[in-house]
């Protein structure tokens, strides 16, 4: 074993002790795919997965944004679910012709649709480069210090990287800090809209069966890529099972879990349960009011707002579960029972006292502090109170014009060279930008400012000047050029003098709330972020020295690796069995007189009598999942498709913070379910014979 795999195998301790004094059990956790835990899989699943096997379905495995994807044919045919591709298909819509509405389906290659603005990643090579980042930081330098050292040091192991290998190159923070990865990506920008079914045909029960289970959903959605022109030819991709999957089989999942805090002491939760989950909840509940108001004045303003409105109710449910893992008093009782044992053993210890013995006080300092500023820099820097497009682009444009100048190490990490790509193609897409939308949302997030933090503070002096908010967005949105790309290229390749002479409302506004957003932005990593990252890192390494080897770290939105089996679960006294089918979705709908969103759409209706009813439709595994592993391919033993991830059920939600095999359960498409829709009720003769023929030259 190399000299990075023994030190990145030393890791699962980090969650056990820390947030549920047990060791890692099957089933449980999110691992790197350059250190997987081979005899932990062969003891709970009786296989082993090669490292050739490994690799496949890490080159397999597409990024989309903040969700996962994965190819399905050698000529760059991708799998992910409809509310991955939710935004494109909106995007891609017009009055006339509503994709979210009725669905695509490219009859043939000239038929797939260019998706504006869509960038796709594949990790190809990760590289341990912790020595390089911990040798930035010196002896007696301040939390703030380090994390800007280090954050320096990551921007030129970056560009190092990126021009060594051709490939984008991002650095990642594991533990919290105890270890630091670069990834490698082959980045694709020509992505085309291949197939789509209709939105209630994929969201089938609507926001009161998300996060449940049995669920009755076609939650799947078809890209693919191209390379000068023409389809991308990819080496790895993963034939799809014609068999499926059967109860108690084992399954994997390659898929990019978002930000968890597994790691995170009982200070930090009590902040998240009494104060950050709360008030991410507020501003949530107050964005769907506004858009769901607004989408109430028409049927193309529905149209609009329909997938903004989606993520808004997913994230609400998704975060109001959190919240009520993190209010259940056992819970939180016996994370603060280990917690105590590991403090203890610290103690116990003078040499490791001294290393790390108030890395928990710096936690609860640091929260203390977030704690008088947090709303001011949300408002600010995280632009609670600019909820426009137009906003974010000005923002972007300003600050791009601002930090070009500057050497990379010494720019925001998101202007750095190696990002400079990706950020053109969002700030310079075509997509559509609705006005009227854009001033229903600015008001509001301006009324919310003024009204959170009261007429009189001097961000809202300065914004509104005493005018009403709806007037204040008016004006903004009716003034602003940014509509046009042209107007947005010139403007983002003049010098700062030709930005500050822009007249441009929206520009106007984003450099007036620079300078405190950036200073909000600047303490928040100084005495927040840097003292956390610190202090975490100080907590894993004392981990590592009392308990020994273990495993994986919290998920960070980057690939990893899942195990477990097909298996359902009990509830309320009942057992919930894994499968559902199509006999199930309509006697759903009989069951709620088909009112929407029980409502089967006119295609499913009309071919009813074609389809077996029998089919396997969605599934549930125990494989760890979080926000973030949607689109993920779930695999058999031989690396084959047997179904798409798409939700989790609600006892899966407190998995931020802690799993439970007995009930966290991920949700999926079946991949017979999938190959049944395509064929009988969409025709989709093309994809299924491209599905079908790849797994055919698979098979020995």
């Amino acid at each position: 074993m190399t000299a990075w795999r023994r030190r990145s195998a030393l890791v699962f301790v980090v969650f056990a002790a820390l947030l549920v004094g047990l060791r890692g059990r099957a089933d449980e956790g999110f691992w790197l795919f350059n250190a997987p835990p081979k005899a932990a899989i062969a003891q709970a699943l009786g296989f082993e997965p090669t490292d050739a096997w490994l690799t496949r379905l890490q080159r397999s495995a597409v990024k989309f944004g903040g969700a996962s994807g994965s190819f399905v044919s050698p000529e760059g045919l991708i799998l992910t679910n409809h509310h991955v591709g939710l935004r494109t298909l909106q995007r891609l819509s017009t009055p006339e012709r509503d994709l979210v509405k009725n669905g695509f389906s490219a009859a043939v290659l000239a038929d797939e649709l260019k998706a504006p603005d869509m960038e796709l990643r594949v990790l190809m090579s990760i590289e341990d480069v912790t020595a390089r980042v911990d040798a930035a930081e010196t002896p007696g330098m301040t939390p703030a210090e380090a994390f800007a050292a280090r954050r320096a040091a990551m921007t030129t192991i970056e560009d190092a990287s990126r021009k060594a290998t051709g490939l984008e190159s991002e650095v990642v923070t594991l533990y919290q800090g105890a270890l630091y990865h670069v990834y490698r990506y082959k980045t694709y920008t020509d992505v085309r809209l291949v197939f789509a079914p209709e939105f209630d045909a994929a969201f089938y029960g609507g926001d009161p069966d998300n996060f449940t289970y049995p669920r009755y959903c076609l939650d799947i959605c078809f890209f693919r890529v191209y390379e000068d022109g023409k389809p991308a030819r990819v080496a790895d991709y993963l034939p799809w099972s014609l068999e499926g999957a059967r109860d108690g089989d084992p399954v994997f999942a390659a898929g990019h879990a978002g930000s968890t805090q597994r790691l995170n002491t009982v200070a930090h939760l009590e902040y998240l349960r009494d104060v950050g989950i709360p008030w991410v909840l507020a501003t949530y509940e107050r964005r769907h009011a506004a858009l769901t108001s607004y989408a109430a004045t028409g049927a193309e303003a529905e149209r609009q707002a329909k997938d903004e409105i989606f993520g808004i109710e997913n994230s609400l449910k998704s975060y109001r579960g959190q919240i009520g893992g993190l209010r259940d008093a056992a819970l939180m009782a016996k994370k603060a029972r280990v917690e105590a044992r590991l403090r203890d053993a610290v103690k116990a210890d003078p040499a490791l006292g001294a290393k790390f013995g108030g890395a928990w006080e710096s936690v609860v300092g640091a929260r203390r502090t977030f704690a008088s500023f947090y709303k001011d820099h949300s408002f600010t820097e995280n632009a609670y109170g600019f909820n426009s497009r137009y906003f974010s682009l000005a923002r972007s444009i300003v600050r791009l014009v601002a930090e070009r100048p500057k050497p990379d190490a010494a720019r925001l990490p998101e202007y750095t060279e190696g990002r400079l790509a990706s950020l053109e193609r969002t700030l310079f897409s075509p997509s559509p930008i609705y006005p009227a939308l854009e001033r229903a949302k600015l008001a509001d997030s301006l009324a919310y400012m003024a009204d959170t933090l009261g007429a009189d503070h001097p961000l809202v002096r300065q914004v509104l000047g005493g005018r009403p908010p709806a007037a204040v967005a008016a004006t903004l949105v009716d003034g602003t050029t940014l509509g046009d790309v042209n107007a947005r290229k010139a403007l983002a390749a003049g010098d700062q003098a030709a930005l500050d002479a822009s007249t441009d409302p929206m520009i106007a506004l984003a450099r007036a709330v620079d300078a405190e957003s950036r200073r909000l932005r600047k303490r928040y990593e100084d005495e927040v972020a840097g003292v956390e990252r610190d202090a975490y890192a100080k907590i894993a390494r004392a981990v590592f020295a009392i308990e020994g080897p273990a495993a994986y770290p919290d998920a960070t939105s980057t690939l990893r690796l899942a195990y477990g089996r097909v298996r359902g679960y009990e509830e309320d006294g009942r057992a919930v069995v894994p499968f559902t089918d199509f006999a199930g979705l309509f006697a759903r709908a009989a069951a709620h007189q088909s009112a929407p969103p029980y409502r089967i759409t006119d295609r499913w209706v009309a071919k009813k009598g074609a389809l077996p009813l029998d089919t396997p439709f969605n599934f549930v595994s125990t494989l760890d999942i979080v926000g973030g592993n949607s689109g993920s391919p779930v695999v058999n033993r031989a690396g084959e498709v047997v179904g798409v991830i798409f939700d989790g059920n609600i006892q899966s939600l407190p998995g931020y913070f802690i799993y439970d095999g007995a009930v966290n359960r991920a949700v999926s498409v079946d991949a017979r379910g999938i190959l049944t829709a395509l064929r009988l009720v969409y025709g989709a003769d093309r994809l299924v014979a491209e599905i079908t023929g790849a797994a055919r030259r698979t098979r020995p």
